[in-house]
């Protein structure tokens, strides 16, 4: 009888965990991060583009790169993390991730987000 060696390959086909350690608080949520800011899709271009309302108050062209394109959905009004390019940084930027609706609910009541962002209420001010 031949038995063959059974080895686990790493983290190969696990999920990874989004935890973050702040303090004491476990967030589970991604932040942005480095050069990223919250942004909120305000119109749908297609072929990938789309119109992104960004934190500090620009409307940027955003893409949505091809590995999140083919496995997640993008509506108006998601809320989502923008990566703005080096090159165009004030016009242009990448989607880097979109938040469910369960963690725009979080980052509210932690208070990263306000609410008026999302409604678009601080751009008619």
């Amino acid at each position: 009888m031949i038995f063959m060696a059974y080895h686990r390959r790493g983290n190969k086909g696990r999920k990874k965990s989004n935890r973050q350690v702040q303090g004491d608080e476990v967030i589970r949520v991604p932040l942005p991060r480095g050069g990223q800011i919250f942004g909120v899709i305000e119109q749908a271009l297609g072929s990938g583009w789309m119109d992104v309302r960004c934190e500090d108050g620009r409307i940027r062209r955003c893409r949505i790169p091809g590995k999140l394109k083919r496995r997640m959905w993008m509506r108006v009004g998601d809320l989502v993390i923008v990566q703005p390019w080096s090159v165009q940084s004030d016009e242009r930027g990448d989607i880097v991730y979109r938040y469910t609706r369960t963690q725009v609910d979080w980052l509210l009541r932690r208070g990263k987000v306000s609410r008026d962002f999302l409604s678009g209420a601080d751009v008619l001010l």
